[in-house]
């Protein structure tokens, strides 16, 4: 009888990880819709464990690519495949980052902590940025503190959510709607972008990261005709008018998935072998 609950107990846990493995090939994507407060947001949410984020501003001879949808459509050597792609902080009429900024390690743009009108100068501004495999969002001044070595880095402003609070100049009672986009972190280190399908305020909006979202630490990207998404799937196009930095998402291919994601991986087929040769066996079923 202990042969029998043995191939029964394989054969259940071979038959869950078929359906987990089939249940991964249907892939909705990354993003979603929402509605928080009575408004409607897409939300596209990130796992650096599994996918890619780029930053791209000019190509290799020197021209902003200016359109999400002139991003490549796949990482080098066909590493990965574009998911969606937004843009990803604010620029000069030149298309130039007008605050720091980090691709692929290299600093092209330096940290901007002058003094000025509009909303990237809305203190405290921050830094979008990813280190290794983990995200964050800083307010500027704790990022210079800190000086991570970042991979990716984007600065703009305002600040949304610092630390679980508010931006201090953010009033609930605010006029000034507009179509907005943000990025967020949360405390499991999955990276949220979301832009609004509707005009809503800056407090409105950050109250969904902070409160919906749950993410202690936020940051407002774009506004008006310059919040973009690039989403195939979705039916989302490219953007209107010419952006200067953006962000890509991709899908990594399964060979250059982590270790322990190979090593669970082997693990199940390793399980559902074992449950067919106990199976197969002759006479497996006499005690």
């Amino acid at each position: 009888m202990r042969i029998v609950r043995r191939i029964t107990f394989l054969l259940a846990v071979a038959a869950s990880l078929t359906a987990y493995d089939h249940s991964g090939l249907a892939d909705t994507g990354p993003c979603h819709s929402m509605e928080f407060e009575r408004a409607a947001y897409t939300i596209c949410k990130v796992d650096l464990h599994n996918h890619t984020v780029r930053l791209y501003w000019n190509r290799s001879d020197g021209t902003p690519y200016a359109y999400l949808s002139a991003l490549p459509r796949s990482l080098e050597g066909g590493t990965g495949r574009m998911l969606f792609a937004t843009n990803a902080g604010m620029f000069d009429s030149n298309l130039k980052p007008v605050g720091l900024y980090v691709e692929q390690g290299r600093e092209l743009v330096h940290a901007n902590t002058k003094s000025g009108r509009g909303n990237f100068h809305m203190m405290p501004n921050g830094i979008f940025y990813i280190s290794a495999d983990r995200a964050a969002v800083a307010a500027t001044q704790a990022f210079l503190k800190q000086q991570p070595q970042a991979d990716l880095a984007t600065q703009s402003g305002p600040m949304l959510v610092i630390d679980g609070r508010l931006h201090p100049r953010f009033d609930r009672r605010g006029t000034s709607l507009k179509t907005r986009n943000g990025v967020g972190v949360r405390a499991d280190g999955k990276v949220i972008f979301v832009i609004s399908q509707e005009a809503v305020s800056f407090d409105a909006f950050a109250r969904l990261f902070r409160d919906g979202l749950k993410c202690p630490n936020a940051l407002f990207l774009d506004g008006g005709s310059a919040s973009s998404l690039y989403a195939p799937t979705l039916n989302h196009t490219s953007n209107i008018v010419p952006l200067g930095p953006m962000l890509l998402y991709s899908r990594q291919r399964e060979e250059h998935l982590s270790n322990n994601q190979c090593r669970t991986q082997k693990e199940r087929e390793r399980v559902k072998e074992q449950a067919v040769e106990v199976r197969l066996a002759p006479g497996a079923f006499t005690e």
